[in-house]
């Protein structure tokens, strides 16, 4: 990928990149457990993106 992308593709790989985190401990005990796992998450060998 070139260096100098655009600024919407480049806030639109930030937002990727923020938004493939796991879930903070403290939402786990907040739901008592009914929410464990982000559905969202992704890896990036298995799916691409479509940026």
């Amino acid at each position: 990928m070139s260096k100098h992308k655009p600024l919407g593709k480049k806030l639109r790989l930030a937002k990727a990149i923020k938004s493939n985190s796991a879930i903070p401990a403290w939402v786990v005990l907040k739901t008592n457990a009914k929410i464990r796992f982000n559905p969202l998450k992704r890896n990036w060998r298995r799916s691409n993106l479509k940026v």
